[in-house]
């Protein structure tokens, strides 16, 4: 591991230990023009280690976007306003400018695509008052909707969350600890799958506030996960996009997380 400085903050729950501020990934954010924060916390092993790249913006709350898909789709599920993966939602015949959105959807298409109008679907579903107590049942961020229930996850919207809640939230979901039916649980990680090899699994979901961008997850191994949360500014807009998981995969490979890049 490179040279890192080691500073202590006293964040909540699983992440409750010394941070490791490293040097190395600050060079990684530059090199890529990039402005955020990237928290990781590698449990293999049965050890826990908290690797930061500047440690107080991820404790910052900011707009989740689309990473409250993960959340979002265990709501819509325990209401009973999506029945399973296989349940398909009418495409309601307005033209979006993405195309993967101008059609019928499923849970595994919307996760996938990102499809808003279908978790705004959702939302009017679910109503204000259980979405309010689903937030509050998870602690997840600020708790906070605001009056706008289509959009308030996302740019504008009240909720906010920061990278180390994101992670508490995902540690909790990888080990089937929210007050869901675990095979709802199972079902949304099956739904976060992007990548996979011969003994590693990513799990993860990427947001985007037209300002902010997400990429939030895990990367599954045979002794353990390493959790990951990262934002950062998107002045370029979708030309700063592909940075967000470019970034999180170079720095996973200086731990081994990912495999080197082929």
């Amino acid at each position: 591991m490179a040279g890192a400085l080691a500073f202590t903050l006293v964040p909540a729950g699983a992440l409750a230990d010394a941070w490791q501020e490293r040097s190395d990934w600050s060079e990684i954010f530059r090199t890529n023009e990039a402005d955020g924060t990237l928290l990781v916390v590698d449990q293999r092993d049965g050890s826990t280690t908290t690797l930061v790249h500047n440690g107080e913006r991820a404790r910052e709350r900011f707009v989740p976007a689309s990473t409250f898909k993960i959340p979002h789709t265990l709501f819509a599920l325990d209401a009973g306003v999506a029945e399973d993966e296989f349940q398909v939602f009418a495409w309601d015949g307005v033209e979006r400018s993405i195309p993967q959105w101008n059609a019928d959807q499923d849970l595994r298409s919307g996760m996938r695509s990102s499809v808003v109008w279908l978790y705004q679907q959702f939302a009017r579903d679910i109503g204000e008052e259980r979405e309010r107590h689903y937030l509050e049942a998870i602690d997840y961020g600020n708790a906070e909707i605001g009056d706008d229930l289509e959009n308030f996850w996302l740019d504008g919207g009240r909720l906010e969350v920061s990278a180390e809640e994101q992670i508490a939230f995902l540690e909790r979901l990888y080990r089937n600890e929210l007050p869901f039916d675990e095979a709802d649980q199972r079902l949304v990680k099956d739904l976060m799958i992007t990548a996979a090899g011969s003994d590693w699994i990513v799990r993860g979901k990427t947001g985007w506030s037209g300002q902010l961008g997400w990429w939030v997850g895990w990367v599954e191994h045979p002794n353990g996960p390493v959790f990951f949360a990262l934002n950062m500014e998107t002045p370029n807009r979708m030309a700063d996009l592909p940075k967000r998981q470019g970034i999180v995969d170079e720095a996973l490979r200086t731990i081994e997380a990912l495999p080197p890049a082929s």
